[in-house]
């Protein structure tokens, strides 16, 4: 037949290569790129290989998985903080602490890298001129000037990082890193629910601070308005009324996208 005078008008090595070309076309190729052994093997096209092929993107370019920021939020007495703890703490997910940059002093009990890192006047004006600061807030106090920022140290090719903070805050790492690099975990719970949470917790320390516990809950309904929750591009939320359900869901979110 024509087909098998053609296949003999060609030597043994072009009839390999011919065979390289198709299946390498076919994406059945192992990923180290080599074939012979296959084609000499005789499998059939869409045979299984044992070799898993990487995912491409449109361009056919490989892509490679990279590390993400998931940034806590919410309105105080929400119980943000136990999720953030308890979220570092799950080995399943490997997060890096998101640990911001004070000028303020150490404080008895504190560590350098957990809190925060605690820096100088000196070293904050170095970060900036090297454009590595992506947001800051200066406060005076009768010590002076202390600032608070965040700053471009991030491994994002390699880990994945757990910030928690302010929508503004919020906004300006998403500028700076780009959306797909990071994702918002927004807590939610009912104010009555919180205003009870903050008064039991408020009773606990040896001297209640109820006036700046209220100065705190008026000033997140401005902080937290459904509008700038809409214009921070926020359109899901975790419910935290009983505490192990939000939980619980966040840790889908996250298997989800990591």
């Amino acid at each position: 037949p024509y087909g098998a005078l053609r296949a003999e008008s060609f030597p043994q090595h072009r009839r390999q290569q011919a065979a390289v070309a198709v299946r390498e076309r076919r994406g059945l190729l192992p990923e180290d790129g080599s074939g012979d052994g296959a084609v000499g093997a005789g499998l059939r096209p869409g045979r299984q290989t044992g070799h898993r092929k990487r995912k491409r993107d449109k361009t056919g370019l490989e892509e490679m998985k990279m590390g993400k920021i998931f940034y806590l939020m919410g309105k105080s007495a929400s119980g943000k903080d136990t999720i953030y703890q308890r979220l570092l703490r799950n080995p399943e997910f490997s997060l890096e602490r998101l640990v911001i940059y004070t000028t303020r002093p150490i404080r008895d009990g504190e560590l350098d890298g957990r809190e925060y890192h605690f820096v100088t006047e000196e070293d904050f004006q170095k970060l900036k001129a090297e454009g590595k600061i992506i947001e800051d807030r200066g406060y005076e106090t009768v010590y002076g000037l202390w600032r608070y920022f965040t700053a471009d140290n991030m491994n994002l090719e390699e880990k994945s990082y757990l910030g928690i903070g302010t929508l503004e805050s919020y906004e300006k790492l998403k500028a700076y890193y780009g959306e797909e690099k990071i994702r918002p975990i927004y807590i939610e719970v009912e104010d009555g629910e919180r205003l009870k949470r903050a008064i039991a917790r408020e009773e606990t320390q040896e001297t209640p601070k109820y006036e700046e516990m209220c100065r705190r809950f008026l000033a997140d309904a401005q902080d937290f308005s459904e509008e700038k929750i809409r214009q921070a591009g926020i359109s899901h939320r975790f419910s935290n009324m009983d505490g192990a359900g939000g939980y619980s869901e966040i840790e889908k979110y996250l298997r989800s996208v990591l």
